[in-house]
C-alpha cells in the first residue's frame, strides 16, 4: 500500500472528488482533517516548499478572511501567520506521496503523484 496523505476538507467538492479520486486507484490515504488538525508551522512550509509553489498559491484569496485580514498586500511570512492562525485559509486539498506533493485543484492533479500499480 502506498503512503499518501490528503489534507481534507469533507465539506469541499474538490476535497471529496480528490479523496474519491484516490480510494478509486485502490490506495487507502491517511486522511487529515486539517479545519480540526491543522499542520504546525514546520508542517506547512514544509508542504510550501514540497509543492514548489508560492505561499499565496496555498491561500484561499476567496476566503471572505483573506479580505477582511487585509491579506492582499501581506508578504510570505504574514501570509503563513495567517494560515497558522486560520487553517480555513490554506487552501485544499494538498495530497503528499512519495512522487511529490500537489495541491489538487482541479482533483485530476492528483493523478500525477499517485503511485502506479
Amino acid at each position: 500500500m502506498a503512503d499518501v496523505t490528503i489534507y481534507h476538507n469533507p465539506r469541499c467538492g474538490t476535497s471529496r472528488n480528490t479523496l474519491a479520486m484516490i480510494r478509486n486507484a485502490g490506495i487507502e490515504p491517511s486522511v487529515i482533517e486539517y479545519l480540526q488538525d491543522p499542520p504546525d508551522r514546520a508542517t506547512l512550509l514544509a508542504l510550501i516548499e514540497r509543492m514548489q509553489v508560492p505561499v499565496r498559491e496555498v491561500m484561499r484569496q476567496k476566503e471572505s478572511l483573506y479580505a477582511e485580514l487585509g491579506l492582499a498586500e501581506a508578504d510570505d511570512a504574514a501570509l503563513v501567520e495567517a494560515m497558522l492562525a486560520h487553517p480555513v485559509l490554506i487552501n485544499r486539498p494538498i495530497v503528499v506521496t512519495a512522487l511529490g506533493a500537489r495541491l489538487c485543484r482541479p482533483p485530476e492533479a492528483v493523478l500525477d503523484i499517485l503511485p502506479t500499480p
